[in-house]
């Protein structure tokens, strides 16, 4: 299932990196950049994560809130936060329901082997829920100002 622009964001509840119960239905009436990366602690993942990290203020002040999701558990979210210092929660994804709801789970290939992950996608939630973009071509250096343009 592939989710576009204008259609209702799915609402999720998933445990972050501290254990608390996360539901995007908490967001409402806030801007959310819910993004969706393969792994903790992975060259493009924590490139992706650090551009977010470093351009955290200008975020905010565009009025977002911004979210992880990987399939990773809780204590690698944690380990992930405190090395690259990330202002933001991340999604312990672990049953993969919030990948499925998105669409994020599917098949990839590597050095032609095929198996399932996480394709990397960032969601731009709007105020009332609804998906204003989707970003699919992920450029993990130059991440927000995707988001921002």
């Amino acid at each position: 299932m592939s989710l576009e622009v204008g259609q209702m964001a799915p609402d999720f509840e998933a445990k972050n990196e501290k254990g608390e119960l996360v539901k995007l239905s908490d967001y409402r009436g806030k801007k959310v950049v819910l993004y969706f990366y393969p792994k903790d602690a992975t060259p493009g993942c924590t490139a992706q994560s650090c551009n977010l990290r470093d351009n955290y203020d200008a975020l905010l002040k565009a009025g977002y809130v911004v979210l992880g999701v990987s399939s990773d558990g809780e204590k690698s979210h944690q380990k992930f936060i405190e090395k690259q210092a990330l202002p933001f929660s991340l999604i312990a994804d672990t049953d993969l329901k919030v990948h499925e709801a998105y669409g994020t789970w599917g098949e990839k290939s590597m050095y032609g082997r095929k198996y399932m992950g996480t394709i990397r996608t960032t969601f731009v939630i709007d105020e009332q829920g609804k998906i204003a973009e989707v970003i699919d071509k992920v450029d993990t250096q130059n991440h927000t100002a995707q988001i921002l343009k």
